[in-house]
């Protein structure tokens, strides 16, 4: 059973950094494409960052240029950098793995920037 498990998440100040992590298990996971998504109260869940098992990368304008989506492949893990935090970044951050057509979710960890 394919599991992710999130961690990394917590209160910042606006302008400081947060590195999540999102640890796989029961998968080999360097065959799987992986994605960072959030959800703030009220909205819809969004595509922050992806990469590919390839190792392509893909991000949200609103957050180009600040977040850095990284994978170790020998640790099963992908990382999101969050430099440069702003008020709006604050919600629930939410790992993916995917391999068609197959898609799995971690359980969430919060991400709260205060202003």
């Amino acid at each position: 059973q394919v599991q992710l498990v999130e961690s990394g998440g917590g209160l910042v100040q606006a302008g400081g950094s947060l590195r999540l992590s999102c640890a796989a298990s029961g998968t080999i996971f360097s065959q799987y494409d992986m994605g960072w998504y959030r959800q703030a109260p009220g909205k819809q869940r969004e595509l922050v960052a992806r990469i590919t098992r390839g190792g392509s990368t893909n991000y949200a304008d609103s957050v180009k240029g600040r977040f850095t989506i990284s994978r170790d492949n020998a640790k099963n893990t992908v990382y999101l950098q969050m430099n440069s935090l702003k008020p709006e970044d604050t919600a629930v951050y939410y790992c993916q793995g995917r391999i068609l057509p197959y898609t799995y979710w971690g359980q969430g960890t919060q991400v709260t920037v205060s202003s």
